[in-house]
């Protein structure tokens, strides 16, 4: 199949954001929206397999990869939901799919409670639920606040791979791709992690506050919770209960998985394919 992506900027409520847009524009549009430091490159081995039947747009969320970095009080939920939503009326998209990595996943479900409500079709909840446990959201905030920074590309490329082992058993040309993907270099010419570090500011606030079942509970259309087996962001328990209530997310487990599963392998996009599919 001919690569179909294409690179694009769009102004968002006031926003700059870039955007993989790949796939037909006439046909039914699905967003995958990155984690907290991740961006819309994620997503290319899952866009180029499911794009033949769905328009995949993958942005970059405020403060990552090419998109404009905001004032630290503007990286919150809110903002996203803000700029998500404009991002599909400037693209004159109704109607939706959603799938969401952790952070994106939680994005989804704050969207699918309220300014998409109706909208959104199906819900795709990557490795993540309405509340994350303490020591999981105090990892990630250490991680993401202190961004390393290296003296070569190498260097970043070797930490990088450590750093998402989690993400599991990936093709070598996935860890290749996020590395080009995932850097960027300093004035100095040394090289670090291509998003803002004020990212993690208002997480670090919200973060033993969060509590999203009252918005998870209100959800309306289907749920499917991805989950890695060895995930410390999603507890077995936590996913357990996301299938007895409110939308009863289906559950889909993989082994040899920590958070997150990178929604690269045959087998995570198939998942995603046949749920989308409604299978």
């Amino acid at each position: 199949m001919a690569l179909t992506r294409r690179l694009r900027f769009a102004q968002c409520a006031g926003r700059e954001i870039h955007f993989a847009d790949w796939g037909d524009e006439s046909a039914p549009a699905a967003v995958f929206w990155h984690g907290l430091t991740r961006n819309g490159r994620d997503f290319d081995e899952a866009a180029l397999a499911l794009c033949g039947a769905r328009r995949v747009i993958c942005p970059d969320a405020p403060g990552r990869g090419l998109s404009e970095w905001l004032p630290p009080e503007d990286y919150r939920l809110e903002v996203y939901a803000e700029t998500a939503t404009a991002l599909l009326d400037h693209l004159g998209v109704r109607e939706c799919d959603w799938v969401g990595t952790s952070m994106g996943g939680l994005l989804g479900i704050h969207l699918a409670a309220g300014a998409l409500r109706g909208r959104m079709r199906r819900l795709v909840v990557n490795d993540v639920g309405p509340v994350v446990p303490s020591a999981a959201l105090k990892r990630i905030a250490a991680y993401a606040g202190n961004p390393p920074v290296f003296e070569t590309a190498s260097e970043f490329a070797k930490w990088l791979r450590e750093a998402y082992r989690p993400f599991g058993k990936n093709p070598e040309s996935y860890w290749d791709r996020i590395t080009f993907a995932s850097c960027r270099r300093l004035p100095d010419g040394r090289v670090t992690a291509h998003y803002d570090p004020d990212i993690v500011l208002p997480f670090s606030r919200a973060a033993e506050g969060l509590d999203m079942w009252a918005a998870y509970d209100s959800v309306e259309c289907p749920v499917l919770l991805l989950r890695g087996a060895e995930s410390d962001v999603l507890p077995s328990e936590i996913a357990a209960e996301m299938t007895q209530r409110g939308p009863r997310a289906r559950l889909r487990v993989f082994p040899d998985c920590g958070h997150a599963p990178a929604l690269a392998t045959p087998a995570q996009i198939d998942a995603v394919r046949a749920f989308l599919d409604g299978e």
